[in-house]
C-alpha cells in the first residue's frame, strides 16, 4: 500500500481488543514525525486503525499493562462520563485564561455555539432521537469547533459519536457505537479512551431504555482512529515491558475482570472528587 496503511484490529473485548490492536500496529504501522517530537525522539509507528469490539462490557475488560492504575481508570471514566473537571475549561472569551482548551465531556455534554444562548447537550439528542426512531442515522455527537479548534494548541483528538439500534428478536434493542478519533495515543492512552467510551456507551443504552420504557443492551464498538500511533519517546517502555509479556505471560495472566475491581474503583469516587476539587 502507497502512503499510511490502514489496519484491523478485532477482540471480544476491551482488553483483547486494545492488545491486538497495538500488536498490530507494531507489526503492520509505518514511521512517521509529529509535532511534539523531541530532537533526539524516533519517529512514530503510525497508521489509520480500525478496532472493533464485539460484547463491550465482556470480561476480562481491562489489561494490565495499560500504563496507569485503577484510580486512574476511575478518576478518567469519571472525567468523561461525569464531567468532573469541567470547572478546568478556560474561557474561549479571556486570552489570559490558560485552563484547559476542552475536556469531552464538556464537548458532549454542553457543547457551545457562538450566539447560542444556552449550550447543546448532544448525548441526550442522541438518547432522545433513538428512543423515538430507533434507526435513525442522524444520532451522532461532535467535538470539533472550527471557530476554535483549528488554531488552539490542544485542540480535540475525539472527534465524533455515532450510535444506532438494531432489533434482534432474542435480545430486543441493541444500541452499536461508533468513535472517530484523528489522532490516539495507542499505548498510554487507547485503553482509558476505550474504556471511558463503553461506560458513555452503556450511559446512553440506560438513557434510551428510561425514554422508550423498554430494555437496551450493547451491541458492537467500533473505534477508528486516523493517526493510531506509539510516540518514539515511549519505544523503551513499550519494547520492554508490553512486548515481551507477550510472550512470558498467558492471556489470562495479561488481564483481569472488572467485575473483580469495581468496587475497589467505585470505592475511589470521594478520594477523586476531593482531588479534582482541589485543581484549579
Amino acid at each position: 500500500m502507497i502512503g499510511i496503511p490502514v489496519l484491523t484490529a478485532r477482540g471480544n473485548g476491551i482488553a483483547e481488543a486494545w492488545e491486538n490492536a497495538l500488536v498490530e500496529l507494531h507489526r503492520g504501522g509505518c514511521r512517521m514525525q509529529t509535532q511534539y517530537d523531541k530532537p533526539d525522539d524516533p519517529p512514530s509507528i503510525d497508521a489509520t486503525m480500525l478496532i472493533v469490539i464485539a460484547d463491550p462490557l465482556a470480561d476480562p475488560m481491562i489489561h494490565k499493562d495499560f500504563p496507569g492504575g485503577l484510580e486512574d481508570l476511575q478518576e478518567y471514566v469519571m472525567e468523561v462520563v461525569d464531567g468532573i473537571k469541567n470547572h478546568l475549561v478556560r474561557d474561549p472569551q479571556d486570552p489570559t485564561d490558560t485552563r484547559w482548551e476542552y475536556t469531552y465531556n464538556e464537548r458532549l455534554f454542553a457543547y457551545r455555539v457562538p450566539g447560542l444562548p444556552h449550550p447543546i447537550d448532544q448525548i441526550e439528542l442522541v438518547a432522545r432521537k433513538l428512543a423515538e426512531t430507533p434507526h435513525t442515522r442522524r444520532a451522532q455527537a461532535i467535538t470539533w469547533k472550527v471557530w476554535e479548534d483549528n488554531d488552539c494548541y490542544d485542540p480535540a483528538c475525539l472527534q465524533s459519536l455515532w450510535c444506532r439500534l438494531s432489533d434482534d428478536p432474542d435480545h430486543g434493542w441493541i444500541l452499536n457505537t461508533n468513535v472517530r478519533f484523528r489522532s490516539n495515543d495507542a499505548y498510554k492512552a487507547a485503553f482509558m479512551n476505550l474504556f471511558a467510551l463503553v461506560q458513555l456507551q452503556k450511559r446512553i443504552a440506560d438513557r434510551i431504555a428510561e425514554l422508550a420504557g423498554r430494555p437496551v443492551t450493547l451491541g458492537r464498538y467500533v473505534h477508528q482512529a486516523d493517526s493510531f500511533h506509539i510516540y518514539g519517546s515511549y519505544f523503551r517502555e513499550f519494547n520492554e515491558r508490553f512486548l515481551p509479556n507477550l510472550s512470558r505471560r498467558t492471556f489470562a495472566e495479561r488481564v483481569f475482570n472488572y467485575a473483580d475491581v469495581k468496587d475497589i474503583m467505585e470505592e475511589a469516587r470521594p478520594r477523586i472528587l476531593a482531588k479534582v476539587a482541589a485543581m484549579r
